[in-house]
């Protein structure tokens, strides 16, 4: 939502994926228009690597997994693999050696697809693999949801510029995952 609240409700999730299918309908607009130019072989192999290796091996590690935890490494292929600035730089060193194909639409349709269709973006350590509610955010969106709107923050020590007064790397009890249990279980006391 902003720089120093970085989640969203409903309705923004909604409104972000409503720009992704934006987009996502310009690359299919796009691969619609140069169909007989797309090299259909390449095109198929470049929307299933992103899955190939960024998804499906932290799916059968959950699977597989009695606890559904997996390794980081599952984490990290598939940020990597679904990240929009790592594709960009792989399809621009594949322009300047090889040249434009079309067929490169397929990255877009595949990671604009997976924002706008699925909701999915990139996946945070804290979370499972494959998607479930943590139960810290089911209790932030119920108490979020509670609260008067609009939000206003009350002046402290009078200041009227609280906003000005805060650090901006963030709250210090976000500094290690230890402080942050604690201060999530100091809020539902």
């Amino acid at each position: 939502m902003d720089a120093r609240n970085t989640f969203e409700t409903p309705t923004t999730a909604r409104l972000a994926r409503l720009e992704w299918f934006g987009f996502l309908a310009l690359a299919a607009a796009l691969t619609i228009m140069h169909w007989s130019a797309i090299d259909w072989p390449l095109f198929i192999g470049l929307f299933l690597i992103i899955d190939v290796i960024g998804y499906l091996p932290g799916m059968i590690a959950h699977r597989r997994s009695s606890d559904g935890s997996v390794a980081k490494v599952y984490y990290l292929l598939y940020n990597s693999m679904h990240c929009l600035f790592t594709w960009t730089v792989i399809l621009t060193i594949a322009t300047v050696l090889f040249g434009w194909q079309w067929a490169m639409l397929a990255v877009p349709l595949h990671l604009l697809g997976d924002r706008a269709l699925f909701g999915n973006s990139l996946k945070p350590f804290g979370v499972p693999f494959e998607p479930q509610v943590h139960p810290d955010f089911a209790d932030f969106t119920e108490r979020y949801a509670r609260r008067p709107t609009p939000w206003v923050p009350q002046p402290s020590d009078g200041d009227t510029n609280q906003a000005a007064s805060v650090d901006p790397a963030g709250p210090a009890d976000l500094a290690a995952p230890a402080d942050q249990e604690q201060s999530l279980e100091g809020s539902r006391a």
